[in-house]
């Protein structure tokens, strides 16, 4: 049967990356309690393409992922990050996952548990010149704005907000540990289930922390920066304004903070 992908192409123009998007797969990942979590991830997964080559095999993206789907953590990727390269016969290889994860939480006054979500996942890149492995964790919380809190005569505007942390690290480091580090520096966490006295909880304590997403930007990256096992870090915060028809944005990063 003709290959119609690895006949040669005349134009003489190498891709640097070729693959799929947005596949939707079922994985599993460990939690920090080293149990099994199910579910649902979105993946991209991509290999150099030579100039002599017209296309790559899209089908062996997806043949090299099957082999490793039920076991993803930070080896098995770059197990398939050489698979890739082997099976395609390419130089680099590149793989984006991203997952709902979840953690148990208590509620702050009665302690009755619910399960809370975030978004997580993993990038990584193996390459002729370099290697890089990423974790990344979204994580909804609370701000309350301390302008308005100060000319307000009671009460102050409050809104959900999202942060986004995304680290280079040279050992491991767990979803869980991320992700307490961002609701540590917001006004307050959230939590999905809540009975009124952990409303009252939450709203006084939000109102007695405010902070502007400038504010928890800086904080989350203070932490980040003392941490030993993190090459780089990036953090992105973005406050859905409850009183206003646009989002307040920060963002820094760990080469910002060397300048």
């Amino acid at each position: 049967m003709r290959d119609v992908q690895s006949e040669k192409d005349t134009r003489e123009i190498p891709l640097k990356h070729v693959g799929i998007k947005d596949l939707k797969y079922p994985i599993q990942v460990l939690d920090r309690k080293n149990k099994v979590q199910n579910t649902i991830a979105k993946i991209n997964m991509y290999v150099d393409l030579p100039k002599d080559f017209r296309g790559t095999h899209m089908s062996r993206f997806l043949e090299v992922f099957n082999k490793f789907h039920l076991k993803i953590d930070p080896k098995n990727i770059k197990m398939i990050l050489d698979d890739l390269k082997k099976t395609l016969k390419a130089k680099s290889a590149k793989i984006e996952i991203m997952f709902p994860y979840f953690i148990k939480k208590k509620a702050p006054v009665t302690k009755i548990e619910s399960y809370m979500e975030y978004t997580c996942g993993f990038k990584a890149y193996d390459g002729p010149e370099k290697c890089e492995f990423f974790i990344v964790v979204e994580v909804p919380v609370q701000t309350l704005c301390p302008c308005s809190k100060e000319i307000s005569k009671y009460n102050a505007h409050n809104q959900r907000a999202h942060v986004r942390i995304e680290v280079e690290t040279s050992d491991l480091v767990w979803f869980e540990e991320l992700i307490e580090i961002a609701e540590k520096h917001s006004s307050v966490p959230l939590f999905s289930l809540l009975k009124r006295p952990d409303e009252k909880f939450l709203t006084e304590k939000a109102y007695e922390n405010p902070k502007f997403v400038e504010d928890v930007a800086r904080d989350i990256a203070l932490e980040l920066k003392n941490n030993p096992k993190l090459k780089w870090f990036k953090v992105e915060v973005e406050s859905y304004e409850s009183i206003h028809n646009h989002n307040a944005f920060a963002c820094v990063d760990s080469y910002n903070m060397e300048v």
